[in-house]
């Protein structure tokens, strides 16, 4: 039989595992944001823009944080954007994303 303390146990899981998905979703969509963003300004659109996109959502995998992110769109928009200007864009598009997310429910 199992007792309450069990089931709120489990509840907890499974709440914190679906948190980790839609952190996980809201990054990869922030980074595609980024992007986006950075193809943009690096001239790039359509097929072009899509690519870069997904570019810098494969750099977020090579370590963990968004450091690595940081980095690429850094040095590809040297001399395009500053730090602060790609890290304050890091912080809106990963707020969007998570409001996405959430409307999308």
């Amino acid at each position: 039989m199992m007792s309450t303390f069990d089931d709120r146990e489990r509840a907890f899981e499974t709440k914190f595992a679906h948190d980790l998905e839609m952190q996980f979703k809201a990054v990869a969509r922030r980074n595609k944001m980024l992007g986006l963003w950075a193809a943009e300004l690096l001239g790039r659109s359509g097929q072009a823009a899509e690519d870069y996109a997904m570019e810098v959502i494969r750099a977020d995998f090579e370590e963990a944080g968004h450091e690595d992110v940081f980095r690429k769109v850094a040095h590809d928009l040297e001399g395009k954007a500053d730090e602060r200007t790609i890290r304050t864009k890091m912080d809106e598009f990963l707020l969007a994303a998570k409001e996405q997310l959430v409307k999308e429910g």
